[in-house]
């Protein structure tokens, strides 16, 4: 892993609160819903054989909705691209399917065969000063009760070299490394990425992808939203764009591109967004200022 990358880490929780690696005020709502793997309660079930789904799930910030009453099921062992505007819903679908918000109306379900159920790495994963990442896995091991070997998931995403250096001093992409092997712990069944390389270089957003999809082929199911079209042409398993919180394609990318009679995935992806009626550049809010996600 290149050293050379700008960037400091702190820790993976969407709300903005921070994670305390010495076991101290922790708060894991951003990694996922529960340390324990236990989901949000309210519109949420799961069992050993479950699929990672959303049945007729809908979700809306005030007057905006976010997510349009939307059904999908997803398979272990694959990588599904979400893709879509700006503002379109995708991060506010994957915080439904990892549990960290619960559907208006509709259910989502987790598979429950591990300690963790689901786990979420925000785009932005922080986590706080002054530990190690192996003293930061170990934390999260012990939140879920794993007694794996820090050094086990540092090793599966490229980190173990830098196990004993503080989080602070941790570049850009190796935070974002650091958030995968956290996400590793627990094995949970679904590992969910909100754009996991944005704002990297390609070389380390390669690295990325790699890692990604070695976790797919341990039997997971991997959700990923992303705007790196070019490279889920060739890595996922499937492709849902999604426009204005309504999913207006779904298939493999091939399929994509027939039905849109189109030969890259980025111009699949133009023609549905501009056959949706969606301009490439728009903002919708409520009266509080309220921005689908």
């Amino acid at each position: 892993m290149s050293e050379h990358l700008d960037g400091s880490g702190t820790d993976a929780d969407a709300s903005g609160t921070e994670a305390d690696a010495s076991g101290n005020d922790a708060d894991t709502s951003g990694n996922d819903a529960d340390a324990s793997g236990n989901p949000a309660d309210a519109g949420h079930d799961g069992g050993s054989d479950q699929p990672l789904e959303l049945r007729e799930a809908t979700y809306s910030f005030g007057r905006l909705t976010a997510v349009a009453e939307t059904s999908l099921a997803f398979e272990p062992g694959t990588i599904t691209a979400v893709v879509g505007p700006n503002g379109s819903g995708k991060t506010t679908l994957l915080e439904l399917l990892a549990g960290l918000r619960a559907p208006d109306t509709g259910t989502v379900s987790q598979p429950k065969r591990a300690a963790r159920s689901a786990a979420y790495l925000p785009q932005t994963p922080r986590f706080r000063s002054g530990f190690t990442a192996r003293a930061t896995i170990s934390f999260y091991a012990d939140l879920v009760e794993d007694d794996v070997d820090p050094t086990e998931p540092l090793s599966a995403v490229g980190l173990e070299s830098a196990a004993d250096r503080r989080v602070e001093a941790l570049s850009g992409g190796m935070t974002r490394l650091l958030g995968l092997a956290q996400a590793l712990v627990g094995d949970p069944p679904a590992v969910l990425l909100d754009e996991p390389t944005s704002g990297l270089d390609p070389d380390v957003a390669d690295h990325i992808f790699e890692t990604v999809e070695r976790i797919a082929s341990d039997d997971r199911t991997v959700v990923i939203t992303t705007h790196d079209l070019a490279v889920m042409e060739s890595l996922a398993d499937r492709v849902l764009v999604i426009v204005d919180g309504a999913v207006v394609l779904d298939g493999t990318p091939a399929a994509l591109l027939e039905e849109t009679d189109t030969s890259t995935l980025r111009a699949a992806f133009s023609t549905a967004v501009r056959e949706a009626g969606r301009s490439a550049v728009e903002i919708e809010g409520d009266a509080t200022g309220g921005e689908r996600q």
